[in-house]
């Protein structure tokens, strides 16, 4: 956790990718870097602080690198499992997204103990704090050999403390079932929130049985983006921008592409008060629910069949 952005800490960013690579080459995965290079593209700024005067940024030219790391068999449907490492300006990005890409390498150790079945995806993407343009070159390169994708956005800050939670009231009206399950729970932000559409429900219902099965203390929230798929989607974000906040991470490039496509999260900035800031550091973690979040995903990765979306029931 330490500030690693190409364009503002450079050095950092090497560092951290040198450590992903050499984690994911140890534990025996076969790990290449993929070029991200866009051209003249309305953006997010990446500047520090959790809400910029004014979010949108001007790019005349973003380049980057994604680490991606295979195992399973060589050719057939995947399943890819991502989570960013860049952070913004001055950030050490503990919670956002080095907790991710903990998570990542833990399951690089994890999962290569087991005699993979199915080919399996681990990707540390580049340039989520610009606009997710990391995950867009992946997804226009991988999208019709997926059979899914995980998300792991800031998935390592918890609150025990009531009111901790926040939900745009314009959300809490929108979408009913958040409001439902926070309101007994007296607003506490000690919970992991699964985002997904129609065609994912698989992948979040499997998530949350995993960590219902693996770490019961670990609670879970599944909230379906309302929103169709196409041009009435974003027809309806443009009237509702509120619904936007569903978009704000790598899954929604694969959503983009037809991807069934999760997102697990802390929610960031509407629970952690360190969200983009200098205090988002280690210490602020919750570990235990951390090592939860990844036997979850480690118990989804190797129980569901990449070819078919079912998953063996005996693995719980």
């Amino acid at each position: 956790a330490s500030p690693r952005n190409g364009r503002h800490a450079p050095r950092g960013h090497a560092a951290a990718r040198l450590y992903v690579t050499d984690h994911f080459t140890a534990a025996g995965w076969t790990v290449r870097e993929q070029p991200v290079e866009v051209r003249h593209r309305v953006g997010v700024t990446d500047a520090k602080g959790p809400r910029p005067v004014w979010p949108l940024a001007y790019y005349r030219r973003l380049t980057g690198t994604n680490l991606v790391a295979e195992r399973g068999p060589a050719t057939g449907p995947a399943l890819l499992i991502g989570a960013h490492l860049d952070s913004v300006k001055e950030s050490p990005g503990a919670d956002d997204n080095a907790s991710g890409v903990a998570v990542l390498l833990e399951l690089a150790t994890v999962l290569a103990e087991m005699n993979l079945s199915k080919r399996v995806i681990l990707a540390a993407l580049d340039l989520e704090e610009t606009g997710h343009q990391g995950a867009e070159v992946l997804a226009a390169e991988l999208g019709d050999q997926l059979v899914g994708m995980v998300c792991l956005e800031s998935v390592g800050y918890y609150s025990d403390v009531p009111g901790s939670q926040k939900l745009p009231r314009r959300v809490r009206s929108l979408m009913k079932e958040p409001g439902r399950q926070l309101r007994p729970n007296e607003d506490r932000g000690d919970f992991a929130m699964i985002i997904h559409r129609a065609s994912s429900t698989w992948m979040a219902q499997r998530w949350a049985q995993a960590a219902a099965a693996t770490a019961p203390f670990l609670q879970t929230m599944i909230v379906r983006d309302p929103r169709p798929t196409g041009w009435r989607g974003r027809v309806l974000t443009a009237l509702l921008p509120v619904l936007s906040n569903l978009d704000r991470s790598d899954h929604a490039q694969f959503w983009n592409v037809g991807v069934p496509a999760i997102a697990i999260t802390d929610t960031g900035m509407l629970r952690n008060p360190n969200y983009h800031r200098p205090t988002d550091t280690s210490d602020t973690l919750d570990y235990t629910r951390l090592a939860a979040v990844t036997a979850a995903t480690a118990t989804l990765a190797i129980s569901a069949d990449s070819a078919t979306g079912r998953v063996d029931e005996t693995v719980y």
